[in-house]
C-alpha cells in the first residue's frame, strides 16, 4: 500500500533524553533522534519540550502563546497585565522554512502573579496559574496558551518534528532534559494547538497510542475544573497526571498504578499490603484509569517518567551512557545520537520508569 492510504494504528513517535547530573546540553540531538522515526509521522504535528532552558528567568512562569491575530493578542495581553507582573515579553524566535506554513503569532511572556490578585483569589500559586490558562484558552477567542511552566517550554507546530525543531531554532536552547513527538493523528485533525507535547504548569506529555477511555476520563476531569478544549486524548492524560500529583499528592509510582492499573487477577497475587494499596488506588481513582494502547513520556521539573499500557501495545525502549538516559519508540532513534549506548531495556507493560536529576528537588 502507498503511505497515507491506510490507517496506521501504531503511528506516532516519541523520544526523550535527560542528563541526570543536571548538565545542560543543546536541543540539536533531540531533533536528530526524532528525525530517525520520520515515517512514524505524517506531517500533521510535531513538537518538543525542554527543561532548564530559561535559567535567567527560572523563578517566573513562561507563557508560550499562539495568537490568531493582533485582536486576540491585545485582548490576552490586557488580561495578563491585569493579573500578572510581566518581566519580559517577546516573539518566540523562529526561522522561515518552506516546510512550516500558516504559522500563528507566537509570543512568550515571563510572568509572576500579582500578589494582590493572588491574595484576593485565595488560591495557591499553581492553581491560580492553571485557572488563568483555562480562562484564556476558553474565553479569549484566538488565544491559546500551550506552555505555562517555570524554566521549561513547549515548542510545537503542524509539520514533521525535525522541521518543527528547525523552525523554532531548538539548537539554540540548552536544557537538562528534552522530549519530542512526531504525530500521526488518527481521530483528530492536525492543527498547531493539537500537536504534542501537551503541557500544564511544569508537566508535559508526549503520547503514542489511542485512549479508548477518553470520554469517561474527560467527563471526570471536567468535574474537577479542567477544560478539555482540544478533543484529543493526550490533553486529558496531562490533566489526569496534574490532578493526581498536584492536587491529590500521589507519587509518580502511584500515578502509574492508577492510570495503568494492574488487572484484578494480578492484584490478587500480590502480598496483602501491596494488594490493599493497589485496590485502594483502583477504587478511589477509577475514573482516572486509562484504557487502550499507549506509551507516554511525562516531563516534569525534576526528570522524566516513561510508561506503557498494561499490555504493552506500543513500543518503547530505553538506554543510557554515563549521565545520559534515553527513551524512544525505536532503538535506532537512540543509536543515531549515541551509537555506543548501554543497558538497552524495554519496559514491561504498566511498569513506570522514573528518572530524576541528582540533587535537584521537585518543585
Amino acid at each position: 500500500m502507498i503511505e497515507g492510504e491506510f490507517r496506521n494504528p501504531a503511528g506516532c513517535a516519541i523520544a526523550a533524553m535527560i542528563n541526570t547530573s543536571g548538565n545542560r546540553f543543546s536541543g540539536e540531538d533531540i531533533i536528530k533522534s526524532i528525525a530517525v522515526m520520520h515515517d512514524r509521522s505524517n506531517g500533521l504535528g510535531g513538537g518538543f519540550a525542554g527543561y532548564g532552558i530559561y535559567p535567567e528567568y527560572k523563578d517566573y512562569y513562561a507563557f508560550h502563546i499562539f495568537y490568531e491575530d493582533n485582536i486576540s493578542k491585545r485582548a490576552c495581553e490586557e488580561y495578563i497585565e491585569t493579573y500578572y507582573d510581566v518581566v519580559n515579553l517577546s516573539k518566540i524566535p523562529t526561522r522561515q522554512i518552506k516546510e512550516i506554513t500558516d504559522a500563528p503569532l507566537i509570543w512568550r511572556y515571563f510572568v509572576t502573579p500579582l500578589k494582590t490578585k493572588l491574595d484576593a483569589a485565595q488560591l495557591d500559586e499553581k492553581e491560580y496559574i492553571m485557572r488563568s490558562v483555562f480562562h484564556i484558552n476558553t474565553q479569549i477567542k484566538g488565544a491559546y496558551i500551550f506552555s505555562s511552566g517555570k524554566n521549561m517550554g513547549v515548542f510545537k507546530a503542524v509539520g514533521f518534528p525535525e522541521d518543527v525543531g528547525r523552525f523554532y531554532r531548538l539548537e539554540d536552547y540548552e536544557g537538562y532534559s528534552f522530549t519530542a513527538h512526531g504525530r500521526y493523528p488518527t481521530n483528530t485533525p492536525g492543527w498547531w494547538g493539537g500537536a504534542h507535547p501537551f503541557s500544564l504548569l511544569d508537566l508535559s506529555v508526549v503520547h503514542n497510542g489511542e485512549i479508548s477511555s477518553y470520554d469517561a476520563n474527560r467527563r471526570a476531569m471536567e468535574m474537577y475544573g479542567y477544560k478539555c478544549t482540544l478533543l484529543t486524548d493526550t490533553e486529558v492524560i496531562t490533566y489526569i497526571i496534574d490532578y493526581l500529583t498536584r492536587r491529590k499528592h500521589l507519587s509518580l509510582e502511584e500515578v502509574a498504578s492508577v492510570i495503568a492499573a494492574p488487572f484484578w487477577e494480578t492484584i490478587n497475587r500480590k502480598s496483602e499490603k501491596e494488594k490493599e494499596r493497589l485496590t485502594y488506588l483502583r477504587n478511589v481513582f477509577a475514573s482516572q484509569l486509562i484504557t487502550g494502547p499507549f506509551s507516554i513520556i511525562v516531563g516534569f521539573d525534576n526528570g522524566l517518567m516513561a510508561l506503557n499500557d498494561r499490555l504493552k501495545l506500543r513500543s518503547m525502549v530505553m538506554a543510557e551512557k554515563g549521565d545520559m538516559k534515553y527513551i524512544a519508540s525505536e532503538e535506532s532513534a537512540i543509536r543515531r545520537i549515541c551509537p555506543d549506548a548501554e543497558n538497552v531495556y524495554y519496559p514491561k507493560g504498566g511498569e513506570a520508569v522514573i528518572i530524576k536529576v541528582d540533587n535537584k528537588e521537585v518543585q
